[in-house]
């Protein structure tokens, strides 16, 4: 007799949620000016709008929490976390950070230079914001299939275009190509993984040109159990063997421990040459603090210390994958467009595809957004025109992102998949009435065009 599955944990601690009416959510999201960034939490009844900080930790990790050593220098956690972060990643040079935007100002500080190309498989907002305000350009070099959404299933729609990187060294020049990272897995598309082979190939071309190239491992876990699951020569390998190749390729990482770390705050930036480690250190301790704690309370050292191996325990994995497959599943069949196959740690709603009459100008992303809190107090996130905008530097015109979505991210360990069928009921109610939609108009935006999603303003075309 074969038994279902369920969640490898129990839960002991829970936080109440309450319902809300729809006339108060009309009212709250028209004082947020139509952004869900400016709603209160307490008004929002299932919360798909991040992964970062929302995990539910474990009751080991509390029980680290109760021994972490609060010395400002020398902390017994810090060396802690030092062992746990050298054994999953092979990197020996470890710096923590309050959280991963810090790590990614120290990497931009470490290696962007004015003018010059920063290459990725698909820049996210923060070390994109990074990188643009000291001067370089971020360049996207996704491969196709990870341009589309449901009309071709590849399973490692995050690699970036080996052709297009190397076409692209040759014409630019190494000299203006001061860093090549790659996310994993890949946060604009999906929560797309990446492959070994493609990490290996980039981290080939990288050293042959001698640029820099170093990893956002933000979601590292769920990109190694994806390869586990579909790349051929890893399934009969343990989780922790498919780390430290994924990361045996690269001079360092960044990451935000608020996701795999299955912590609510902190971070670090690694790297593997000595030399650049005092820089590093200089520009924690400025920003950060010092060297042993950089921004974290010795518990939140000792929680990550933990989190970090729970995060690549393969029960927890199949549990977490599983779930957001099954959001994924469920609002697939009932012809809701979404991004094929599902990624890691949500999924992607084709906000192009669901309002086609609303174009970018008018920002379909945010209004499905909008009018699915207004629904269901359900809170999701617009990664299109909104987010992913740039300009063109010749003419400063808007140029608009090839996807338009809207991420519905699953926080780990928190929700069960009853909230899941919540979900699928609101949106399938919205698509119901999906001709009835009206576009947005932006009210206010701030000064860089890559941030500006989380304070814009909007206003509803009538």
């Amino acid at each position: 007799m074969q038994f279902q599955d369920a969640e490898p944990f129990r839960i002991k601690v829970v936080e109440p949620i309450k319902r809300t009416t729809h006339a108060q959510r009309e009212q709250w999201i028209k004082e947020a000016h139509y952004n869900v960034f400016k709603l209160h939490a307490e008004h929002v009844y299932i919360d798909m709008l991040t992964d970062s900080g929302t995990s539910a930790m474990s009751s080991t990790q509390w029980g680290g929490v109760m021994m972490g050593d609060e010395s400002y220098a020398g902390s017994k956690s810090f060396f802690n976390l030092q062992r746990t972060v050298e054994d999953i990643t092979g990197f020996p040079f470890v710096q923590p950070t309050h959280q991963g935007r810090a790590a990614d100002f120290i990497m931009a500080q470490l290696y962007v230079k004015k003018g010059g190309y920063v290459l990725g498989n698909l820049h996210f907002d923060s070390f994109k914001g990074h990188a643009e305000i000291a001067g370089a350009i971020p360049v996207d070099l996704i491969i196709e299939e990870g341009k589309r959404v449901n009309t071709i299933e590849h399973p490692f729609k995050g690699n970036m275009d080996i052709e297009k990187l190397k076409a692209f060294i040759q014409e630019q020049g190494a000299e203006n190509i001061p860093l090549i990272i790659i996310t994993v897995t890949s946060n604009g598309n999906g929560g797309q993984p990446v492959s070994m082979e493609n990490i290996r190939s980039v981290s080939a071309i990288a050293r042959s040109y001698n640029i820099p190239f170093m990893i956002d491992a933000a979601r590292f876990a769920e990109n190694c159990y994806f390869i586990k699951q579909r790349e051929s020569g890893y399934q009969d390998k343990e989780m922790i063997e498919i780390t430290r190749e994924l990361f045996s390729y690269a001079d360092g990482c960044v990451m935000s421990s608020k996701k795999d770390g299955l912590v609510n705050i902190g971070g670090f930036i690694c790297t593997r040459h000595e030399e650049l480690f005092p820089q590093i250190n200089q520009l924690a301790i400025i920003n950060e603090g010092f060297v042993t704690y950089g921004g974290m309370s010795g518990r939140d050292l000792e929680a990550l210390a933990i989190g970090l191996y729970e995060g690549i325990q393969e029960d927890y994995l199949a549990y977490r994958i599983a779930q957001v497959a099954y959001l994924g599943d469920q609002l697939a069949e009932r012809g809701i467009p979404i991004i094929r196959p599902t990624g890691g740690h949500g999924v992607y709603v084709d906000a192009q595809q669901f309002y086609p009459h609303i174009p970018q100008s008018q920002f379909p992303g945010q209004a499905l957004v909008v009018e699915l809190y207004r629904t269901a107090g359900v809170r999701g996130v617009e990664l299109g025109s909104c987010a992913f905008s740039k300009r063109d530097p010749n003419t400063g015109a808007i140029v608009y992102p090839d996807l338009e979505v809207v991420r519905l991210t699953v926080s780990r360990r928190v929700y069960t998949n009853r909230h899941m069928d919540v979900v699928v009921n609101a949106l399938e109610d919205v698509y119901k009435r999906r001709d009835q939609m009206k576009g947005l108009r932006i009210t206010y935006e701030g000064p860089i065009l890559s941030l500006r999603h989380f304070t814009a303003r909007f206003d509803i075309i009538e």
